[in-house]
């Protein structure tokens, strides 16, 4: 069937724009460089989560996220003489848990990448990214590196929450995959590059209404780039980042279909000393114990069995509060689950500690990648 001129100028167009750049399993890795934006990819994100005690008061413990998304609306820049003019978008989402009082307070912003809104830095830095605060809070979310350590600022005057921490690695960058070459299906095309600081000692402050507390404890960072990651038929993920208390490190990702079936899994197992060694999926398994409900109807599974026999293994993660879903109202509504999960062993004793993030369950929560 012959096609319309309309059809065909469109056609050619598409082919002509500019693409984004694919992770490259051959990425030459150069630091503090990569620890910057990628602005030829489609997407990235520098998400830290962790676990910190009250330097007053050490029973008092806290769990906290605070994520930098960058988001690429366009390979290139648009042709407009504006400041108001966008190539990328800024999203930042930061949650604190109190496990005392068992609740857990969400924040979020959205930003066109502009002067007066956000963006991202380039090296030598220190800033890495930033966003203007929520409406009603004066100030910026901000993420710096300045002398081998990352600067984590937030604040939300609604919401009761504010960040002001320093997290400095205690091991060595882990390179997730080979070479940082993270699959996430079968089909070719389908990764991102990843990269994590497994142990981070963290100190500053919290705030949890009222009160701002001096804290310190250990926080996990991720950061991926990328511009395809899901596959068409994926839905979401189960990802966990554990601390083990004999010093390993555990990350495990498990990749689903819409019915629940798995789709693609990967795991890395970090030693005490930093080194890494990629677990197959036959090595290691993860089976959820129970379920819990969000007061919108979605139901997340609620503790997992956690078994990786050859390197002697057999853990619980229970989460910590069951409450921990985050319902964003400025990413088309998507929610997930994000807290932080305490381990146990075969025996029933201390293991360690760490964070699970739960993406995809319930209807419209895919993410878009």
């Amino acid at each position: 069937m012959r096609c319309s001129p309309l059809a065909a100028l469109i056609a050619a167009t598409l082919a002509a724009a500019p693409a984004w750049r694919p992770a490259d399993p051959a990425h030459r890795w150069e630091l503090p460089r990569d620890h910057f934006a990628h602005p030829d990819h489609r997407n990235e994100w520098w998400y830290f989560t962790g676990t910190l005690a009250a330097v007053d008061d050490p029973a008092r413990r806290l769990g906290y996220q605070l994520t930098f998304f960058r988001v690429g609306l366009s390979p290139e820049p648009p042709a407009l003489d504006s400041a108001w003019a966008a190539s990328q978008a800024v999203m930042g989402h930061a949650a604190v848990t109190d496990l005392r009082s068992r609740t857990h307070r969400f924040s979020e912003v959205l930003w066109r990448a502009s002067p007066l809104l956000g963006g991202f830095g380039a090296p030598p830095g220190p800033g890495v990214a930033w966003a203007r605060a929520p409406a009603g809070t004066p100030g910026r979310w901000t993420l710096r590196l300045e002398g081998g350590a990352f600067h984590l600022a937030m604040r939300d005057d609604a919401r009761g929450i504010a960040l002001d921490l320093v997290a400095r690695p205690t091991k060595p960058l882990v390179l997730q995959g080979p070479n940082g070459y993270s699959r996430k299906a079968a089909q070719v095309g389908y990764a991102s590059l990843y990269s994590s600081y497994t142990r981070l000692a963290t100190e500053g402050t919290v705030t949890v209404g009222s009160e701002t507390l001096r804290v310190t404890g250990e926080s996990w960072m991720d950061q991926e780039i990328g511009s395809s990651q899901l596959a068409p038929s994926q839905v979401g993920w189960d990802w966990f980042s554990l601390r083990l208390a004999d010093g390993r490190d555990l990350m495990l990702y498990v990749l689903r279909r819409a019915d629940g079936s798995v789709d693609w899994r990967n795991g890395t197992l970090v030693a005490r000393d930093g080194a890494a060694r990629s677990l197959a999926p036959q090595e290691w398994s993860v089976s959820a114990l129970s379920t819990w409900r969000s007061p919108r109807g979605v139901t997340y599974p609620a503790g997992w069995r956690i078994d990786v026999p050859g390197e002697g293994l057999r853990l619980v993660a229970a989460p910590e509060v069951a409450s921990a879903e985050n319902r964003s109202t400025l990413a088309g509504g998507i929610s997930y689950w994000e807290g932080p999960v305490r381990l146990t062993g075969a025996d029933g004793s201390a293991a360690g500690e760490g964070y699970v993030e739960l993406t995809g369950y319930g209807e419209g929560t895919r993410p878009p990648l």
